[in-house]
């Protein structure tokens, strides 16, 4: 799951992001104001912002309002240290999906952001399931008919990134996207090898994926249309 975190206090910031994917397998993109943090949400797509509210530039209750009123609906988890009644309701109003208050534990906020991520996606349980394939995002494993499939990490992010996408075409470049923060060693040839492997592991899953020339790859229900 790709997050953009908009905070300016940079220590924090690399806290965070070393936290969230160590602890919860994010990967997390780093806007220090919010003029930035929305130049990059008009051409790159997130699975969730976490949005620190006094912000240079454009604060956060500025780039929220802008946010919404482009009918983005990007969940939000908003990083206050402001906790009155009144700020959080107007902040809800605004377009907030939910609040940590500073200081937080790193697990309180990774519980969070999967509880927001699943029901932006309309879904009751942390579980996605094509054919006999099926991922469980609190266990952070796949299954296949209740066994689990051996994957190495890099094979399990990009499979992740496609079940989550399933029926929909990724791009080599979108895959890259999700599933590479520090990983020097991963672009678009290393994505192709990874897509190569995968296709021989989901040979008994009832799961296929598939090349969509000029637009690149679809996991689908093996026979498919």
């Amino acid at each position: 799951m790709r997050i953009l975190l908009v905070e300016d206090e940079s220590e924090l910031a690399h806290w965070l992001a070393r936290s969230l994917a160590r602890h919860g397998g994010f990967v997390v993109d780093w806007a220090d104001d919010g003029e930035l943090a929305e130049r990059r949400l008009a051409v790159e797509e997130f699975d969730a912002i976490v949005l620190d509210l006094g912000l240079p530039k454009m604060d956060g209750h500025t780039f929220l309002t802008r946010l919404r009123a482009r009918d983005d609906r990007t969940p939000v988890l908003v990083l206050t240290a402001r906790d009155s009644l009144a700020e959080r309701i107007n902040t809800l109003h605004e377009g907030a999906d939910d609040f940590v208050r500073k200081p937080f534990v790193i697990e309180e906020l990774e519980a969070r952001l999967i509880a927001l991520i699943r029901r932006s996606r309309g879904r009751e349980h942390p579980r996605l399931t094509l054919g006999a394939l099926s991922l469980d995002t609190a266990a952070q494993r796949f299954t296949v008919n209740g066994q689990s499939l051996a994957l190495s990490p890099r094979e399990f992010a990009v499979l992740k990134v496609l079940i989550q996408k399933s029926g929909e075409p990724i791009s080599k470049q979108l895959i890259l996207d999700r599933i590479s923060s520090d990983d020097k060693e991963i672009n678009l040839e290393a994505v192709e090898v990874l897509i190569h492997r995968l296709r021989k592991k989901l040979g008994n899953t009832g799961t296929q994926i598939e090349t969509l020339r000029g637009m690149g790859y679809c996991l689908e229900r093996a026979g498919a249309d």
